[in-house]
């Protein structure tokens, strides 16, 4: 069975979703981040999987969930992050971030049966989701972070190391204002809905 990795950052006001102030605040910023977490860890305990792992950069909080080993992140930029998460993990292992709060359990439940890879692109360039049979820390060092081309150069990572690719179904992150009400639409129950709610009703009065 498969590995579920979680990579995040503690929500710091200040720290975290800046790209969210203005129009909120870095309080509703971090507040509109610990809901989004909340949501992705609510999803991957709901998802079948061996073991559910959380790569932290920062400390736990009431947002976790039972059921997850936390791990520190490692130092060095997001793609030696990425690879060394990979890198505690024997067998498949799939990771995702913190920033699709829309994410369901059916999407997590990935079977490497027939393929050595799953790969979930996100709408700004970059990917939501990355999954290997065997993971090996390489494929993803070196990869540009951040960047409308990271998505595309981690595929080809994937392709010219001769892996058979499953894509998952493409999702959009949350990084703007923008992007938040889009998300919120698309998992109206959520927790991130609901912050989002009362965020925008507060920045209205």
């Amino acid at each position: 069975m498969t590995t579920l990795l979680v990579i995040a950052k503690e929500p710091v006001p200040g720290r975290v979703k800046t790209r969210l102030t203005p129009p909120f605040t870095p309080d509703e910023a971090a507040s509109l981040a610990a809901a989004a977490l909340a949501d992705t860890l609510r999803a991957v305990a709901a998802a079948p999987a061996a073991r559910r792992i959380l790569v932290l950069d920062g400390a736990p909080g009431p947002w976790l969930p039972p059921g997850f080993d936390v791990v520190p992140q490692c130092a060095g930029g997001l793609d030696e992050r990425l690879a060394d998460a990979f890198a505690r993990c024997a067998g498949p292992a799939l990771l995702i971030g913190m920033d699709t709060p829309q994410v369901t359990p059916e999407l997590l439940g990935v079977d490497f049966a027939d393929c050595d890879a799953y790969f979930g692109p996100a709408e700004d360039g970059g990917f939501w989701a990355l999954g290997l049979a065997e993971p090996d820390p390489g494929l993803l060092r070196g990869v540009p972070m951040s960047t409308p081309v990271t998505g595309a150069v981690q595929r080809e990572r994937l392709a010219a190391a001769g892996l058979r690719v499953r894509e998952l179904p493409r999702l959009r992150d949350v990084d703007t204002a923008a992007d938040a009400h889009a998300v919120a639409a698309l998992a109206p129950h959520g927790r991130f809905a609901a912050r989002l709610a009362r965020c925008t009703a507060g920045t209205a009065r």
